[in-house]
């Protein structure tokens, strides 16, 4: 608490807010937009292919922030929503992982669960979700406050975590996509007791099942030079079809794909995000007079892509040039519904993502898999050599160990003796690079290299006893399709666009953090940070 009020008084004083003096001068709708698992690279590694209206229109006409990074790990879709829209870090706001282990109830956890909530709009359990976990306040939070109330904040993604956590606390709704057998777009009893009659319709309206039709590039495949072969070893595909190669017939793929779910992977999702966004504009009167309301949209079949088919893709490559396609939709659509020049937009990313490993290699680059069995053989064989049994460890996720307090004490041991102890023996296993004790995160000020990432990620109460980090590249993964999670630049360097409403037009190579987003818009609105942000209000991006 005397941490965040601190940051939040030094930084108010460099703030100097463009729109701090009357409400005309404040955009009528505030929309950030997450690509999920866009790499910075993208921009210009697909330029040239890009229409004028998406992509392009955000960096002719906004501000590009080309050397922006997360400045801590894990770099995973839930840290990062929240980080983006809290304005700090894990440290801070408590999303760790996507999920975690809870060490006061011994069971691991969901980023965005919440069995005190129904589901609304599914019978299916798929709607039990809040952001409860989220310790602090968001840009849609404050500007609810800032508001009285009248202020409207709405949350929309494929994803639940990726339209709950940016929504915050005090959100009129988050909505989010069930698939399956079902194909609607759902909530929560955290947000209201039934479906607004807008929403019911979009459901009926069957926009859902008019996307199960054939997948093919919307340009000719034979220019797509920026991305590799269309038939190679480094991709998933689907079930159903024996090589991931175009096209794909998703309607007769559907059912051995759990049916609706595949539109997730596919640029469709994408598409039928951008549909719900505005329908929810229209719905809900967005942006309709002079009290600023937030929309939080986050683009996810971006990532199922990526984690299906590989950075190198061709369906990497399709994927965002629809997806700029569908841009150029949505903001021609906020012009005439807002009005141009009414409306202010942020486009990031949660987090980019690793070239697959195996390409990788056959490139003579440094990379590869892990082996967790192997390590893991020998570690109880160290433990029960060193302690008599494995029980000092209760548990391994996302790259960290949390001890065995109870047992520990039982033994006469010392907890941060016992960790040292451990952290010298992992660090000599084959593809360990660095491992930290808690007490080391805690006692110590990181600020540089990966240390002061992981410091940034690190919660004193959630987090492990003992954090770990690979090589560089190696990771815990399938042979196909990539991932992400790390520190590395592929991972924490990802876009930064401001565009519209009391933005200047400019560029810049200056380091931005993800942490700086929040206070940036909190400026711009003349409204108060969130609770508990770290970053700095980028006041070079104003107008």
């Amino acid at each position: 608490m005397l941490f965040s009020c601190s940051a939040q008084d030094k930084m108010a004083k460099t703030t100097n807010s463009p729109s701090a003096n009357n409400t005309e001068s404040r955009p009528k709708l505030v929309v950030g937009i997450v690509v999920d698992q866009m790499r910075y690279d993208y921009l210009t590694r697909f330029e040239n292919k890009f229409g004028d209206g998406g992509f392009k229109r955000m960096m002719h006409e906004g501000f590009n922030c080309k050397n922006n990074h997360f400045n801590y790990v894990p770099t995973y879709t839930g840290p990062g929503h929240a980080s983006i829209y809290t304005g700090t870090t894990p440290k801070y706001h408590g999303i760790i992982g996507n999920n975690w282990y809870d060490k006061s109830i011994k069971e691991t956890v969901y980023c965005a669960g919440d069995d005190a909530v129904e589901s609304i709009g599914t019978k299916d359990g798929a709607g039990k979700m809040s952001p409860r976990r989220m310790l602090t306040t968001t840009i849609g939070d404050e500007n609810r406050l800032f508001t009285q109330l009248r202020g409207k904040t709405i949350g929309v993604s494929l994803k639940d975590r990726g339209a709950v956590l940016p929504a915050g606390h005090s959100a009129n709704a988050a909505y989010w996509f069930h698939g399956r057998d079902e194909g609607a777009w759902i909530t929560s009893s955290f947000y209201m007791d039934e479906l607004p009659q807008w929403v019911t319709d979009f459901n009926t309206s069957k926009k859902a099942e008019s996307y199960l039709k054939v997948w093919n590039t919307i340009q000719d495949i034979s220019t797509y030079t920026e991305s590799g072969a269309d038939d190679n070893d480094f991709e998933g595909g689907f079930r159903g079809k024996e090589k991931a190669t175009f096209p794909y017939d998703l309607s007769a793929l559907k059912d051995e794909n759990r049916g609706f779910d595949i539109l997730k992977a596919t640029p469709y999702g994408n598409s039928l995000t951008v549909d719900f966004a505005m329908a929810a504009l229209k719905g809900e009167q967005l942006g309709q007079d002079n009290v600023t309301d937030v929309l939080t949209v986050s683009f996810s079949s971006t990532d199922y892509v990526g984690h299906n088919f590989g950075v190198n893709s061709k369906e990497v490559e399709d994927t965002y040039l629809r997806l700029d396609n569908d841009l150029e939709r949505f903001f021609e659509f906020l012009d005439k519904t807002v009005g141009k020049g009414e409306y202010t937009v942020f486009l990031t990313a949660d987090h980019g993502a690793i070239d697959v490993p195996n390409y990788l290699r056959s490139m003579r680059i440094p990379a590869g898999y892990l082996d967790n069995k192997a390590t893991k053989t020998r570690f109880d064989k160290y433990l029960m050599s060193r302690f008599k049994n494995a029980d000092i460890v209760e548990n391994v996720s996302n790259n960290q160990m949390f001890l065995n307090r109870k047992h520990i004490d039982s033994l006469g041991l010392n907890i941060n003796a016992v960790a040292e102890q451990l952290v010298n023996e992992l660090i000599k296993y084959n593809r360990v690079d660095k491992v930290y004790s808690a007490h080391t995160m805690v006692t110590s000020n990181f600020t540089t290299g990966i240390e002061e990432l992981l410091q940034n990620g690190f919660s004193q109460k959630r987090s492990g006893d003992i954090l770990l980090v690979p090589d560089p590249d190696y990771i815990s993964y399938g042979k196909t399709g990539s991932t992400h999670g790390s520190g590395l630049n592929h991972d924490t360097h990802v876009p930064l666009l401001f565009f519209g409403k009391g933005i200047k037009h400019g560029e810049t190579f200056a380091k931005t953090v993800i942490p700086d987003i929040a206070p940036t818009i909190s400026a711009l609105l003349g409204i108060s940070f969130p609770n508990s942000a770290t970053g700095k209000p980028l006041g070079f991006v104003f107008d």
